[in-house]
């Protein structure tokens, strides 16, 4: 058994045995469901402040005469076939 495969193991044993107490187990998933929902928050700001920056930059391209259309046409032309993504479960 993997490193990986051992850690998720002794985590799950760890929330979802007898010895934790229902109200621990919901204790354990909400307090998750919050963490995460405040990351995904957090992105969505990055991801934000990322698009303002890109629009910033195609713009002064255009002003500069660089015809991004061609280049992206030519792009995605040139680019290698995509392998098909494996589900979380397996990255996990």
């Amino acid at each position: 058994m993997s490193k990986k495969e051992a850690k998720k193991d002794d985590k799950k044993q760890s929330m979802d045995s007898p010895g934790a107490s229902k109200e621990e187990q919901v204790g354990f998933h909400k307090g998750s469901l919050s963490t995460l929902a405040k990351e995904r928050q957090e992105l969505g700001r990055i991801i934000q402040i990322v698009e303002q920056l890109m629009q910033l930059h195609i713009a002064a391209l255009k002003e500069l005469g660089v015809d991004l259309e061609k280049e992206a046409k030519e792009a995605m032309q040139n680019a290698p076939p995509k392998k098909p993504e494996k589900p979380i479960e397996d990255l996990l």
